[in-house]
């Protein structure tokens, strides 16, 4: 079981919303929110937690986190993970019966700096000879946080992004689908 849902209309991250948002998430998660301390991290916080509800079908009551803090649902009978991320266009959530991350992001200048600190010779490389090497570099930036998030560690340091190569579509036991939109892209690793 694999599900994915997307949210991209930000016109509605409005201190209004963020309000009428709060009483239908969890205590725990309204706690959550109100740590963000702008609107954006507020609206993203609630709405992502409203999507995950929907894709589940019912609200969440218990979930449980790795030994790096990556959380999982639990319930009676199965174990439910999911991943969540945000940019500046959109949320994206998935939830999956095995482990699972997402990524996204917006689609931004690539810093050479940062593809040289991030990426490996081969993946520089092919960012170089891309006809549009700032899509190129958000496509393998989500697939590496992607399986990152997918393998429950997150990003611990640059040196681990340089040596995580992703030009495949698969990592160890991880299949990675990624999906190109106008202003951002989004990575799976499931």
């Amino acid at each position: 079981m694999l599900k994915i849902a997307i949210w991209d209309d930000m016109s509605q991250c409005t201190e209004a919303e963020v309000k009428r948002m709060m009483p239908l998430v969890n205590e725990q998660r309204r706690q959550q929110a109100l740590q963000y301390k702008h609107v954006f991290g507020q609206y993203c916080c609630l709405q992502s937690w409203l999507m995950l509800q929907n894709l589940l079908g019912h609200t969440p009551s218990e979930w449980r986190y790795n030994a790096h803090g990556k959380p999982f649902l639990t319930g009676s009978d199965d174990t439910t993970y999911f991943s969540i991320s945000h940019c500046r266009e959109a949320i994206a959530v998935a939830i999956s019966d095995k482990v699972i991350g997402i990524d996204i992001e917006s689609i931004r200048h690539a810093d050479e700096a940062l593809v040289a600190r991030t990426m490996t010779e081969a993946e520089q490389s092919y960012i170089h000879s891309h006809a549009q090497p700032d899509r190129a570099f958000i496509v393998l930036w989500t697939r590496k946080e992607a399986i990152l998030k997918g393998m429950g560690i997150g990003i611990e340091s640059f040196e681990q992004l340089q040596t995580l190569s992703v030009l495949d579509d698969s990592y160890n036991e991880l299949a990675l689908t990624t999906v190109e939109k106008d202003k951002y892209i989004y990575s799976i690793a499931n």
